[in-house]
């Protein structure tokens, strides 16, 4: 098994890590936030548009999960100040319960302390049990609940899990 971390940079590989998103968006949120509010996110936050402006004006810096030439996956990293904020971490749900999530969040702390960060933090939905659950047992913990306007009425309603490194 051939398991890389390839990181986005190029108008291509960002028109396929887009396409990968809206599979994965589409697949896993309709349940927690509804299907309007999943297209809406996935036009405003994870277009190839908005990816791209997220990679080259606000700092961050993206990569897909690749196995065996499939992409399976994908990570939004941003640093910020002495943290590493964790913006996506998402497979497809196939992929789920394999070990990828595992090998996702090794490479996260690795790149994080090469730069020398403290701690890892994100943010995930309040209805996200299995997430909530699975960042708990890798030793995340609530720091505080957060709800942030995101425009046409929506809200996301979220806990900042935060973990030391």
């Amino acid at each position: 098994m051939d398991i890389k971390f390839e990181k986005i940079i190029d108008k291509a590989q960002i028109e396929k890590l887009a396409d990968l998103a809206k599979e994965i968006w589409r697949e896993y949120y309709p349940e927690i936030i509804g299907m309007e509010q999943v297209n809406y996110m996935i036009q405003e936050f994870q277009s190839a548009e908005a990816i791209a402006e997220q990679i080259t004006d606000e700092g961050y810096q993206y990569f897909m999960l690749i196995c065996d030439g499939e992409a399976l996956g994908y990570l939004g990293l941003k640093e910020d100040k002495e943290k590493l904020f964790l913006s996506k971490l998402y497979l497809k749900q196939d992929c789920r319960g394999k070990g990828y999530f595992n090998i996702m969040l090794s490479f996260i702390e690795h790149f994080a302390r090469k730069r020398n960060l403290r701690s890892l933090y994100l943010t995930v939905n309040k209805e996200n049990g299995d997430a909530i659950a699975v960042y708990g047992k890798k030793g995340f913990v609530i720091a505080k609940e957060q709800t942030t306007d995101i425009g046409r009425g929506f809200k996301m309603d979220d806990y900042v899990m935060e973990k030391c490194i």
